[in-house]
């Protein structure tokens, strides 16, 4: 497998939160942000995904968001008005 080297550039503070948060998970900078980086293409095309579901298909009713929430471990939220 290749290595692509990427330069980034992070606002000081950001760039010590990343660092602690690789440190916390004893990881190295750059695994952590690759890690970030999958999880962020993962949520975009679970988000395109049920975009496209719910054109076909409608809106998630209210049970199946409860049993969703549920399934996940989530806690209920309130209803926004």
């Amino acid at each position: 497998m290749g290595v692509d080297k990427i330069s980034v550039s992070f606002d000081a503070a950001l760039g010590d939160e990343v660092r602690r948060a690789a440190r916390r998970d004893e990881q190295g900078l750059s695994a952590w942000l690759a890690g970030a980086a999958r999880a962020k293409l993962r949520a975009e095309a679970l988000r395109a995904f049920l975009d496209a579901w719910k054109q076909e298909h409608g809106p998630f009713t209210a049970e199946e968001m409860r049993r969703a929430r549920a399934e996940l471990g989530l806690t209920e939220r309130a209803p926004t008005p």
